[in-house]
């Protein structure tokens, strides 16, 4: 059975159980029927029984396999109602299992579907492999046999060219003999003829003139030494022809050659989770291999990539050409290379590639968040030693008839560990950071709340005056009986050095902003806004740079001032404010002020900030102050 077919199969297994529960529904519907059309009872309850005929059980079992079984419903069997009410009647229909059981069976069916369907996909690539690895093996070996072809040609070419020459060799010397041979019967046939010549003649002078001269040629031809032996040998010389090597190409015909050297893939997108990675390698020659040996060790900060020493080394055995290793560290470096191994001997290992899991879920700085009506500043740490490509926010809006949305919003590809967010107002959300390298995103860090009703921020403890102590939740000021000589104080750039004063968060969105002072009546205070450049050595309200309301404890009369460069309108406030709301408005560009229990404006600063500022605030005896934020601006404030 190929893969097709059982994917087939697990099909018709689907429809199967799906049409069965389309029946249900429709059986259902005739029973509805039935309850607005009493006349029709007999006519349904034959329907309901040829449709009840044609369900069937089916196991589920996943240590089972699928199996299916006929269910017929009995003629004496009496099928109850759908509302099992006893009324004395026939009952018309019986559901075959309770809706809730049906949809659990139907889950466990689409769960083993589901593992046949993984299990069917990983045999299908196994086939892939054996058949690649047959395929292979029959292409080497009818390499092979080309070669041995070869070589037996090449070797029958050689022989045949040798005999060649040594035909053409001893054919050159018999015929070198026979013609010395003709050459010696054609001087005896001349000597005989002479001979006979004189003999037969009758002139005594001219025989005894010629006959001496023929008597030596025929004593000298007579000692001549004539070779009557063969020249060459008429045998051939048939040496045994040396065929070491075909029969060595021939006994390695069975013989599988190592595989060369895999190439590792480098890492792919996504490929990862924060202890999981996914590898894959491939292999681009011939080669047969029965099976690969993956190898990996964690990189660590002080080990360089190409040391020797280090962490353990791990080795899996792996049957294809990728493997999702487990139980590694969140954003770590691993350093991976693989080898294949079949039963000749094993390759040379491949390139190392690096790997890293995916990072860490970053942690919120909630004392350095700050929100407004229309947006929010959030920053985090990235909390992981490897570095990390970019960051995802994630927003989901919640709150009263609203609920839990979802991620309504995602911004992705934050380089930087902040991000101003714009948002609505009046609505409450959850805020979420997700960090994201080459691995694939982390998991979210733990929600912030963030709330568009008011100004959210804190009072930043890095500027305090060392006389100040900033309370745990970063809303509440200190300034203790005890005066700190100036030895015991440490300043930096950041730090007021001569009033005792705090900044707030940098308020960085346009726009209308409210906030709250709550002080005790007996405390000497300043309360405002500054650039961020403000001076450190002077005081709040004596420079260009800082606008804020100032109280003044005389013998007399509490004395309120309005200050900005070191001047003050002349303004009498007969009602001492406990908690004062002051509203910052970047598009009006004022600074204003209220008694918040009388709902009474105080002051307005009217100007023109050049940059965005800071909520700042001062003690000028020992005392104590508290800010309220995220507070909506009362309606008393919109007519300033």
């Amino acid at each position: 059975m190929d893969v097709c077919e059982i994917r087939g199969r697990l099909d018709v297994i689907t429809e199967e159980a799906l049409s069965g529960d389309e029946e249900q529904d429709a059986a259902k519907e005739v029973d509805v029927n039935k309850e607005l059309c009493p006349d029709s009872l007999v006519t349904v309850s034959d329907q309901t029984k040829k449709v009840g005929s044609t369900f069937q059980r089916f196991s589920v079992d996943t240590n089972d396999s699928l199996h299916f079984e006929p269910y017929m419903t009995s003629d004496e069997e009496e099928l109850p109602s759908p509302t099992n009410a006893e009324d004395g009647h026939d009952d018309v229909f019986q559901e075959q299992e309770p809706k809730d059981e049906m949809s659990k069976t139907r889950s466990k069916l689409q769960e083993k579907v589901t593992q046949m369907e993984n299990f069917a996909g990983h045999l299908e690539e196994i086939f892939l492999t054996v058949e690649e690895n047959f395929g292979r093996r029959e292409q080497h070996l009818e390499q092979h046999y080309n070669d041995v072809l070869q070589t037996l040609s090449q070797r029958y070419d050689e022989r045949a060219a040798g005999l060649e020459e040594e035909k053409k060799s001893k054919l050159e010397a018999l015929y070198s003999q026979l013609l010395d041979c003709g050459l010696n019967l054609e001087a005896t046939k001349e000597l005989i003829e002479n001979g006979q010549r004189l003999y037969r003649g009758h002139d005594k002078r001219l025989f005894l003139k010629t006959v001496i001269p023929t008597i030596q040629r025929i004593r000298d031809f007579a000692q001549k030494d004539i070779d009557l032996t063969l020249s060459t040998s008429l045998g051939f010389d048939t040496p045994l022809t040396d065929l070491s090597d075909v029969k060595t190409m021939m006994d390695s015909i069975n013989i599988v050659p190592a595989p060369s050297a895999p190439v590792i893939n480098p890492q792919t997108p996504n490929s990862a989770t924060r202890t999981s990675l996914r590898v894959c390698w491939s292999l681009f020659s011939d080669d047969t291999v029965e099976y690969y040996e993956l190898s990996y060790r964690p990189l660590l900060e002080d080990t360089p990539a190409e040391s020797a020493t280090g962490p353990d080394v791990s080795t899996v055995k792996v049957m294809e050409t990728h493997r999702t290793v487990g139980d590694l560290l969140p954003n770590a470096q691993y350093e991976f290379w693989v080898t294949a191994t079949n039963t000749t001997g094993v390759s040379p290992a491949s390139e190392k590639a690096l790997y890293m899991t995916v990072p860490s879920p970053p942690v919120i700085k909630q004392r350095e968040c700050t929100s407004c009506p229309e947006a929010a500043l959030i920053r985090w740490e990235s909390g992981n030693t490897n570095p990390v490509d970019s960051y995802t926010v994630e927003i989901s809006e919640t709150g009263a008839g609203v609920g839990q949305t979802g991620v309504t919003e995602s911004i992705v590809a934050i380089p930087t560990c902040e991000c101003q967010i714009q948002l609505q107002s009046g609505r409450h959300y959850l805020i979420s950071v997700r960090a994201v390298n080459i691995g694939g995103p982390s998991d979210m860090s733990e929600a912030f709340p963030v709330s568009t009703a008011g100004t959210f921020f804190h009072l930043l403890e890095d500027t305090a005056h060392p006389c100040l102590s900033i309370s745990e939740d970063g809303f509440t000021m200190f300034y203790g009986d005890e005066e700190l000589p100036l030895s015991a104080m440490a300043f930096d750039d950041h730090t007021f050095a001569r009033c005792v004063a705090v900044l707030g968060d940098l308020i960085s969105v346009g726009g209308r902003h409210y906030w709250e002072v709550e002080v005790d009546e007996g405390t000497e205070f300043r309360v405002g806004v500054a650039y961020e450049d403000t001076q450190r050595n002077s005081y709040l309200g004596a420079n260009n740079s800082s606008w804020c309301m100032r109280h003044i404890l005389t013998p007399s009369r509490h004395k309120y001032e309005f200050l900005h460069s070191g001047w003050s309108p002349d303004i009498r406030i007969t009602m001492n404010p406990v908690r004062i709301g002051v509203v910052l408005d970047y598009d009006s560009g004022t600074l204003s002020f209220f008694n918040v229990a009388l709902g009474q404006h105080l002051h307005t600063f009217r100007c023109h900030f050049k940059h965005y500022v800071h909520p700042c605030f001062a003690l000028d005896n020992p005392g104590a102050l508290t800010v309220h934020v995220g507070i909506e601006a009362p309606d008393y404030t919109a007519h300033v």
